[in-house]
């Protein structure tokens, strides 16, 4: 139970500095994470999965192939397929991108808000936070089918 509980306040407290949303992938291996969380806009993640986007995302791309953080506009080079540009006709205007890599299992987020970019400060919190949330889930699998039920539920509702 405390384990749940603190994985629930790492992603709420993500989801506070996150006014546009956020999505993180968890321990990806090949190109499957073991955990998702979203709290991007429905109307946003509808489009983005019905155009197939996380095939040319370069918030994805890059987190796939770097450790550290990255804004968005810093991405913006790589953005071949216009992604992050129509992810502003979505309300998310400025964001940060965070890769991971630790105990052997990577983990890529990408956080939005509409007002302002994110300071270096600000990145530097959400990392060491992501990389908390990253160590608290690593070892669920030893976690009981009741427990990872709990886990899943909480994932659907911060999806929707």
């Amino acid at each position: 139970m405390t384990q749940r509980v603190s994985i629930a306040a790492l992603l709420t407290e993500l989801d506070r500095r996150s006014p546009a949303g956020f999505a993180i992938a968890l321990h990806i291996q090949f190109t499957t994470p073991k955990y998702m969380f979203q709290t991007y806009a429905k109307r946003w993640l509808d489009h983005y999965t019905a155009t197939g986007m996380v095939l040319r995302d370069p918030v994805v791309r890059w987190g796939m192939q770097n450790i550290g953080r990255k804004r968005w506009a810093e991405l913006e080079a790589m953005d071949d397929a216009g992604v992050m540009e129509e992810a502003k006709d979505y309300g998310l205007m400025n964001g940060a991108a965070i890769a991971i890599l630790l105990q052997g299992s990577r983990s890529v987020a990408g956080f939005a808000r509409a007002d302002r970019d994110y300071e270096d400060a600000e990145m530097l919190e959400m990392q060491d936070l992501l990389s908390q949330l990253h160590l608290a889930t690593l070892g669920l699998a030893r976690l009981s089918a009741g427990d990872r039920r709990a886990l899943t539920a909480l994932a659907v509702k911060l999806t929707h």
